[in-house]
């Protein structure tokens, strides 16, 4: 196993912070044989692919029949789309298989040890650690918006956390979720990563390990496998992110429309799941906020990837340049693989908004930091809901 694209350096005493998604080596994958992507289906049952993605694929030198053959495994830098335009991220019907999904919460094989010096800017105490909690399942009744993000890097698969949430354009029938930019873009050093599907209240009712081996898919993910037919994350993240030093944390947020893998009822993925978040991009200071929630899925040990837990905590402040925005700082143990999750706290109208997610936090594993969502996010927000707006 392997963090995300590792830079180790020595051990200093400056803070040590390293993203939290959790990636595992190559495996074998079988990428099936029944490709869509933002597809529909004809008369004759033949699954049609838009024009505008075969024209970006061919742009890019990508046949789409070996794309889904395995040709997506080829990480060459001229086959890894990176411009915000480039996304595309073609249904292969079946590669999230249950082995593949448990594969992909495997935690690295050592910690990543970078440094990073700072703090210019207005930051608070580091805050004590509080203890994660398992999420009382079924975790649609408890926790309805949350789920798993499954993708592929050149170093496997790999998986983060996201939330439901609202959708301007469609009250009631959202199908956007929102997680963070490193989990769906590899920052300056890389790109898009591949078969991005989001997993709603993956395993709902909190099996083991040992029984999920045994699990069918059906049971896994109960609401489906949702594939990501559009992404957009923060030109900061895009040109300045990396895998391990904080930057481009303050920025590392992204909005995902998804679609459903099968087809699905018709129903959107909010009338799907239940529920959807509304997003505050005018939340109080941390100072005024009493309490945040982190919610995620912790693959790297103690945890194992398998279970929704949560920390709860007043924020605090982080900053890592002056010249950048401040980070909203909680205590809290989980580790890997909860990236991505969202922040909850409550809005202006008294009721539960998402406000900030995972980004980073410490090899240590003691607390995490979120960015503070401002103008910058509410234009990607905007701008995915915009997009499908006609749809």
């Amino acid at each position: 196993m392997r963090p995300i694209r590792p830079k180790l350096a020595a051990a200093s005493f400056a803070a040590v912070l390293a993203l939290a998604a959790t990636a595992c080596g190559p495996s074998e994958d079988n990428a099936g044989d029944k490709p869509s992507a933002a597809a529909s289906e004809s008369t004759d049952g033949k699954i049609t692919i838009p024009d505008d993605l075969k024209d970006r694929l061919k742009e890019h030198g990508i046949d789409l029949d070996k794309w889904k053959n395995g040709e997506w495994k080829n990480w060459d830098r001229d086959k890894w789309l990176r411009e915000a335009q480039d996304f595309v991220n073609p249904i292969i019907e079946d590669l999230w298989d249950p082995d593949r999904m448990r594969e992909a919460e495997k935690p690295p094989e050592k910690p990543v040890d970078p440094d990073i010096s700072g703090d210019e800017g207005v930051t608070d105490p580091t805050p004590d650690p509080v203890k994660a909690q398992a999420v009382k399942a079924p975790y649609n009744s408890s926790e309805p918006e949350a789920g798993k993000l499954l993708f592929d890097g050149p170093d496997g698969s790999m998986v983060c956390s996201a939330t439901v949430v609202k959708d301007p354009a469609h009250p009631g029938k959202s199908n956007m979720v929102w997680t963070a930019g490193h989990c769906v873009h590899a920052g300056k050093n890389g790109g898009w990563y591949r078969n991005i599907a989001f997993v709603p209240s993956y395993n709902d009712s909190a099996k083991s390990t040992a029984e999920l081996a045994k699990a069918p898919r059906e049971e896994i993910a109960p609401y489906g496998v949702w594939w990501g037919d559009w992404a957009q994350t923060s030109e900061q993240w895009i040109n300045q992110g990396a895998a391990t030093g904080g930057q481009g944390a303050p920025y590392d947020y992204a909005v995902i429309h998804v679609t459903p893998e099968k087809g699905g009822t018709g129903k959107s993925l909010e009338e799907t799941v239940g529920s959807a978040l509304p997003v505050d991009f005018n939340a109080p200071a941390a100072t005024d906020i009493a309490k945040m929630t982190a919610t995620g899925y912790p693959a790297a040990p103690p945890f194992d990837g398998e279970r929704l837990f949560q920390c709860a905590d007043k924020p605090g402040r982080l900053s890592l340049k002056a010249d950048e925005p401040t980070m909203h700082r909680i205590g809290c143990t989980m580790t890997g693989g909860s990236s991505g999750g969202g922040w909850v706290a409550e809005g202006q109208d008294g009721k539960p908004a998402l406000v900030s997610n995972t980004s980073i936090g410490p090899v240590t594993a003691g607390w995490l930091a979120g960015p503070r969502l401002g103008d910058g996010a509410k234009a990607i927000y905007d701008a995915v809901s915009k997009k499908f707006a006609g749809q």
